[in-house]
């Protein structure tokens, strides 16, 4: 893996329970990790849905191996990428060789 390709900054968000002053529970978004990663962007795809144009942002982030982002999940952890947030949708361990791990996600529709 060429360490010259990592060049754009992200933060991995783990969901987390808070609990307020009055014991009120929500759910929110915590700072788990931040590395440098490779951006590889799909953007111009559009789905329909319900009579709705939406536009589909899907980008791939390869990231290093290293311990805490071996343990990231889909349902779980989210990335941020330029100020926008974006949900895992699925991940790929590149054959297990612990060299390097892509994130196949989605823009999150807000």
């Amino acid at each position: 893996m060429n360490i010259e390709l990592l060049n754009v900054r992200i933060r991995l968000l783990q969901n987390a329970v808070t609990v307020d002053e009055i014991g009120n529970h929500k759910n929110s978004w915590q700072e788990y990790y931040s590395c440098y990663a490779t951006v590889s962007a799909e953007g111009g795809k559009e789905e329909t849905a319900a009579a709705q144009t939406v536009e589909a942002d899907t980008i791939d982030f390869t990231l290093r191996y290293c311990r805490k982002a071996a343990a990231l999940t889909s349902t779980g952890f989210r990335v941020e990428f330029a100020g926008e947030p974006y949900d895992i949708t699925a991940v790929d361990h590149m054959n297990f060789k612990r060299k390097c791990i892509k994130l196949r996600c989605q823009k999150v529709r807000r």
